[in-house]
């Protein structure tokens, strides 16, 4: 093969209707990941992307050396205190995973650790480098101790399919108890006396559906529940009190709760309210009552109060306000905190039993902030995460006696970094509608203007990128780029109306807005080559934008895209589609709906103009997006449109999230960058 030429998958046109309208797709025999043609044609792929980018070899281990270099490898987590124990996790240099710890308590204040040292009486609960041994992937699925502290559940996955072995430690002992379950999904809760664990398992459409309930030296387990509607998933927890097991069912845009306590595994779960379209809530025990979150008539959300014996008895607590979008409430013995969105920025809203409520204020401009590590019912303090785009992620207790806001560690960041040479800015592009969408930018006080820029996007599922850092960006703002989120429309940054004007029928708004984004960044003097990055349902957002204005970038990475979403959506047999309709809407049933997302779909839509350079990253195992999806759509682009080159990175073992160990993911991460940054100074 020589250097120029790229794989050619064979074109097999296979014909569907769809209400009246005859698609023609000729790269579907790639869905069969069984089919010997179909694994070549991915190997050749990546030998075709290993030649073309061979050159940026010195560049990729220059990154992959920055990103190392400014790790502390060998680290330690802020203990958090759960009953007599206090609980971390340990990273060691030359080491791909964690190592989960604990000590006995012997007070309020956490232990004085340092990396390397082990303490008096410590104890090893998982070691991630033991359970991994030679697998080239390994996850955790769940880490559970039960409420005496005497058992651990625990899940493993060695494959990336996100399909779990369950099995049991008792940590008096260190033993593995013979109990294993295999194919289970994420999660579990412990019934009170830690006799008894509950788990979920998928469908063939691999949707948890169906919660179990295992009795400790038993092997018959028991069907607790079982969720009929496809749209909906289930899971299962314990409240921070351990007095309720809570079994929640939602879709995307509804949600039922049902009670057991956690005192009695055998009994049967109680359900709090009925399901109501497009009513979601939630249930935190705060003692003697209830609190719940809930949108009914609420849209941003409201807190209600409810008694124990009729939770489904609401009483207003915190109205709506249409100025914040209330995210949760964690509920204490003495106190509560609600995790909340205003002006696309996070904060919290602390709720004493016994006093005026109040928010905590923090000083930059841009940040993030959320509850972080609070296990312990009874607690007078708040552990609690902040970051923003220069400021490291930093662990915080806060004092609810004192209002005292107490450090306890921030991320280290070695080789000389200096938060001052840095600044982050809040910038408003004006959509085609006349909506203000707002953008966050970081770049060093001392790089050129205009500059090259990283541009990331979602923007789907009500999900928020927040201003955060990233020791792996340094390499890009160091190089005098700027890196800017758009924080578009299908996102909830701005509250749930942003949610939902990005969604359904008006899913273009999601794109229009990062068009818009790129053509401000450019207008205001920040940007000149804009390259756009984006994964999962942002890749989809990728490949609209590089059919609706490829002009604007000149480049786009995509991270495991959703970029043949109308074909994925029609199939119901497909992992997670129905689930998709309350996001995408139903084409397979409204010819509207099909209409419309076939005029935005990435794989629909490409065309013989010229496309900037494109790199799609995909896995093979990864069961959300399947990979075929960004094999088809770089297959078409090489052979419809203009421009490029189109290259596709195949994960041969991996899931949704990629290489599973830190090394493995630093090294894919300094491979997209040094991509980018040949992209930028082009």
């Amino acid at each position: 093969m020589s250097r120029n030429t790229p794989p050619t998958a064979k074109r097999i046109p296979t014909e569907r209707l769809h209400h009246g309208d005859t698609v023609i797709d000729e790269y579907a025999w790639l869905t069969d990941k069984e089919d010997p043609d179909t694994v070549s044609y991915l190997e050749a792929e990546n030998a075709y992307l290993k030649q073309e980018t061979a050159h940026l070899g010195d560049l990729q281990e220059q990154v992959f050396q920055e990103i190392k270099g400014r790790t502390q490898e060998t680290d330690l987590s802020v203990p958090s205190r759960k009953g007599a124990w206090w609980y971390f996790t340990r990273t060691e240099e030359g080491k791909q995973y964690a190592v989960s710890c604990r000590v006995p308590a012997t007070g309020d204040e956490p232990p004085e650790i340092q990396p390397g040292k082990v303490l008096d009486h410590e104890q090893v609960l998982l070691d991630g480098n033991a359970l991994a041994g030679d697998s080239p992937f390994f996850s955790v699925g769940t880490s559970a101790v039960s409420p005496d502290g005497t058992m651990l559940a625990y899940s493993t996955d060695y494959k990336g399919a996100e399909r779990f072995t369950l099995r049991f430690k008792n940590l008096t002992t260190g033993e593995t108890l013979p109990d294993e379950i295999e194919d289970i999904f994420y999660g579990g809760a412990w019934s009170a006396d830690g006799s008894t664990f509950f788990y979920t398992r998928v469908d063939d459409a691999w949707r948890p559906h169906q919660v179990y309930r295992h009795t400790l030296g038993t092997h018959d387990d028991v069907l607790v529940y079982e969720e009929s509607d496809e749209r909906f998933w289930v899971g299962i927890g314990l409240t921070r009190s351990e007095r309720y097991l809570v079994l929640g069912a939602g879709s995307k845009i509804t949600s039922e709760v049902r009670l057991l306590a956690a005192d009695d595994p055998s009994g049967e779960f109680q359900l709090v309210r009925p399901r109501e379209t497009g009513v979601e809530y939630g249930v935190e025990h705060a003692g003697d009552f209830f609190y719940v979150l809930h949108n009914k008539a609420a849209e941003n959300f409201e807190v209600a109060t409810a008694p124990l014996g009729s939770p489904g008895d609401w009483t207003p607590l915190i109205e709506h306000r249409e100025d914040t979008r209330l995210l949760e409430i964690d509920a204490f013995e003495n106190h509560a905190v609600v995790h909340f969105r205003r002006e696309g920025l996070t904060g919290l809203r602390i709720l004493p039993k016994d006093a005026d409520a109040y928010e905590i204020d923090f000083p930059e401009p841009l940040y993030d902030v959320g509850p972080a590590g609070n296990p312990e019912f009874s607690t007078g303090r708040l552990r609690l995460a902040y970051t923003s785009m220069i400021t490291p992620p930093s662990v915080y207790d806060y004092d609810l006696a004192t209002h005292e806001l107490i450090l306890l560690k921030q991320r280290p960041v070695l080789g000389g970094y200096d938060p001052g040479d840095y600044e982050q800015v809040r910038e408003w592009a004006t959509a085609e509608d006349g909506t203000r969408v707002p953008i966050s930018i970081v770049k060093r006080k001392d790089a050129a203007k205009p500059a090259p820029t990283v541009l990331y996007g979602y923007g789907s599922y009500e999900t928020s990128i927040d201003p955060s850092f990233s020791v792996a960006r340094l390499s890009l703002l160091d190089r005098g780029f700027v890196f800017a989120i758009a924080h578009v429309r299908g996102g909830g940054e701005m509250g749930r109306r942003w949610y939902e004007e990005g969604k359904m029928t008006r899913k273009k708004n999601t794109f229009t807005d990062f068009v818009a984004a790129a053509k401000h960044l450019k207008a205001s003097g920040w940007s000149e080559r804009v390259i756009a990055r984006g994964g999962s349902a942002g890749g989809l957002l990728m490949g609209a934008v590089a059919n609706l204005a490829p002009e604007e970038f000149a480049g786009v990475v995509a991270e495991v895209p959703f970029v043949d979403a109308l074909n994925t959506i029609l199939d119901p047999s497909l992992p997670l589609t129905v689930i998709e309709w309350d996001e995408w809407g139903d084409p397979l049933h409204n010819s509207d709906v099909y209409a419309y997302m076939k005029s935005y779909t990435p794989y629909e839509n490409v065309d013989g103009r010229p496309y900037p350079p494109i790199l799609a990253i995909t896995s093979l195992n990864d069961t959300r997006v399947l990979y075929h999806e960004p094999a088809k759509w770089i297959a078409r682009l090489r052979a419809v449109a203009n421009g490029g080159p189109f290259l596709l990175k195949t994960e041969m073992g991996a899931g949704h999230g990629g290489r599973s160990g830190r090394y493995d993911a630093w090294r894919e991460e300094a491979f997209a960058l040094s991509w980018i940054i040949e992209r930028g100074t082009a």
